[in-house]
């Protein structure tokens, strides 16, 4: 539960955003509190960027209102800009500029003063391991490097709430691991973190978590709590033909909620026996080898499956 005595860092009422018939963003409505890191979990097109794109005050909501540190993301725009770090999907880093030059050109936006920028670009190259590179061009960066440079050219000025949108996407895993190392740090410093994100396994570094599809939010709460939506008990069933076996079991078991995870099957039931004959018969009569079930503890990316497909089309 959150401490109700303290003014949340973001808050939605019925947030909407609509384009023509398209309804982006439904009916939003939700609480981050100060130095929380809060996930808002869902698919590509689930509404995510439009979200944040609103929060940070670039696109005007259709209805519903939003704040930003108690100030309105529409009427307070210019107010919230000098608080708030936004880093979109595809950040505005310029190629031809070095890494050193980058951010000091987003200094420069913010009237930083030199001493301020240059104070801010070391501490920040340091805290990133950038500083080696700080004469490389921004175009000539990995991936990972681009993203990290995205991120402290979001933090030069210091913000209190930091908005990223998918910051990982596409990015290696060690690239991945040094990201999340600095977003840490971050909370440490009593930064709210709010992050966009399609990767259930980032999602459950989060304190708390927003799972939205189409627009909507399905739930929101702990990663723990969430877990507890669950309804029966998964199954995991690992297959070195998994698509050929998860075919025959939606086949076969069409009222049985079946996942596929690379070379693992996710099965909930509630009556492990029944479900487990039935599919030890389904293997024996398709030749296939003998079944090895387990019961496993649901992930995050488990209870969106289940929650999702308890929506209607």
């Amino acid at each position: 539960m959150l401490n109700t005595a303290v003014m949340p860092a973001i808050r939605t009422e019925n947030l909407t955003k609509r384009f023509g018939d398209l309804t982006a963003v439904e009916s939003l409505t939700l609480t981050v509190a100060p130095g929380e890191l809060f996930g808002l979990v869902g698919s590509d097109g689930a509404g995510k960027t439009t979200t944040l794109r609103m929060l940070a005050g670039i696109m005007d909501p259709t209805a519903g209102d939003a704040w930003v540190l108690e100030r309105h993301t529409v009427h307070e725009a210019g107010a919230i800009a000098e608080d708030l770090g936004y880093m979109s999907q595809r950040f505005g880093l310029y190629p031809d500029l070095t890494v050193q030059e980058n951010l000091t050109f987003f200094a420069d936006l913010h009237s930083l003063s030199r001493s301020e920028r240059d104070r801010q670009a070391e501490r920040l190259l340091s805290f990133s391991n950038l500083a080696p590179f700080r004469k490389r061009l921004a175009g000539n960066l990995s991936g990972g490097m681009k993203q990290k440079l995205g991120l402290v050219c979001a933090l030069i000025h210091t913000p209190r709430v930091l908005l990223l949108d998918e910051p990982t996407n596409g990015v290696d895993p060690v690239s991945r691991r040094d990201f999340w190392r600095i977003l840490y740090q971050l909370l440490a410093e009593g930064v709210t973190i709010l992050i966009a994100t399609a990767y259930l396994d980032e999602a459950e570094r989060c304190k708390r978590v927003g799972l939205i599809h189409r627009g909507s939010l399905l739930a929101c709460d702990t990663p723990d709590n969430l877990k507890k939506l669950m309804t029966g008990t998964i199954l995991e069933l690992r297959s070195p033909e998994p698509r050929r076996v998860t075919r025959l079991l939606r086949e076969h078991l069409p009222d049985t909620q079946i996942g596929l995870f690379g070379d693992r099957l996710h099965i909930v039931t509630e009556d492990i026996a029944l479900v487990t004959s039935r599919i030890e018969a389904l293997f024996k009569e398709a030749s296939f080898p003998s079944p090895l079930l387990r019961p496993i503890e649901p992930s995050l990316e488990d209870i969106f499956v289940s929650v999702m497909a308890e929506q209607k089309p």
